[in-house]
């Protein structure tokens, strides 16, 4: 509601929660009973509030290219919600421009990646592309720089690259990481230090440290 970004079409709320300060400027509160609530929501999760709202609005790829230094967060076909919403967290709070999903194969904004997010998809500029590999060639002609998630040995430490001006960090899907044309179109590869017996993070994990690490620089 504080975003501002889509309108609320009807809003039910149980009597306590309704009296929250954080909703005193709604107005047609429908109040109902917190069985009533669950059931509209389909989960008992709710916090006694529940909203239908208008579609999410997603942005250009090109609006993104366009701002000045950008630091955009691309997904090579990241299907899991709870990823792609703790994501978009990360990348709203280290100040990201942007985040470009593919089309098809991967997961969108839903009412799952809204509450995973904390809510950060509705402060957020998200795009959808076709090919991701055409993107960031476009995003390379704009004067940025890609650099792609990957744990293989030719990629570089994280640390490495100078991250200032405009970036593309690319991250790949939970299960097989970057596709082999998406690697190829990324000026370097990237890696995280592995120091234990596992050799790799999950996509939001790996996410969330290089991304800090890129805004260390950037600061």
């Amino acid at each position: 509601m504080r975003a501002n970004r889509r309108r609320i079409k009807e809003l039910w709320a149980t009597d306590s929660a309704s009296r929250e300060d954080w909703l005193d400027k709604a107005s047609q509160i429908k109040r109902v009973s917190a069985a009533e609530i669950d059931k509209i929501c389909e989960s008992p999760g709710n916090q006694g509030v529940c909203a239908r709202i208008e579609g999410y609005h997603y942005v250009s790829a090109a609006e993104l290219l366009a701002k000045p230094d950008p630091l955009i967060i691309a997904l090579d076909e990241v299907q899991d919600p709870q990823n792609l919403g703790a994501i978009c967290r990360t990348a709203e709070c280290v100040g990201a421009t942007g985040v470009i999903i593919t089309e098809r194969r991967a997961a969108h904004v839903t009412p799952a990646v809204c509450k995973a997010s904390a809510g950060a998809v509705e402060w957020l500029s998200i795009a959808k592309v076709n090919n991701l590999s055409d993107f960031l060639e476009d995003a390379k002609r704009a004067g940025a720089w890609c650099y792609g998630a990957d744990s293989g040995d030719e990629a570089t430490d994280y640390l490495t690259p100078d991250y200032r001006g405009g970036v593309v960090l690319v991250l790949g899907s939970e299960g097989s990481g970057l596709r082999p044309r998406v690697a190829s179109c990324c000026d370097a590869l990237i890696k995280l230090p592995m120091l234990g017996q596992l050799d790799s993070l999950n996509a939001s994990a790996a996410a969330s440290a290089l991304m800090y690490g890129i805004l260390q620089q950037r600061a």
